[in-house]
């Protein structure tokens, strides 16, 4: 088995999301923490490039979803800003 770029990018991807979730339920770090928030967006970009780039046929369902982790990811890293700069910690 030959493990071309696209096939790392997802498992590093795979490995970003369960250690941001193992994280999460360790207490290690906090839900709307940016590590955590950049371990789940990063960590669905690497899935994302995957399917994308991986052999055809595509996964729609899978793409899908990754794409909204992406969104929500970002909707979180800005939102969190957002009430950073208006509550000052």
């Amino acid at each position: 088995m030959t493990f071309l770029w696209h096939d790392w990018a997802g498992y590093i991807g795979v490995v970003l999301v369960l250690l941001a979730f193992l994280g999460l339920q360790t207490r290690k770090l906090r839900g709307n923490g940016l590590v955590y928030q950049l371990m789940n967006v990063l960590g669905a970009v690497g899935v994302a490039v995957s399917l994308i780039f991986g052999a055809p046929p595509m996964n729609w369902p899978a793409l899908l979803m990754q794409l909204a982790w992406i969104g929500i990811g970002v909707y979180g890293i800005l939102h969190s800003a957002k009430m950073r700069r208006v509550y000052g910690s």
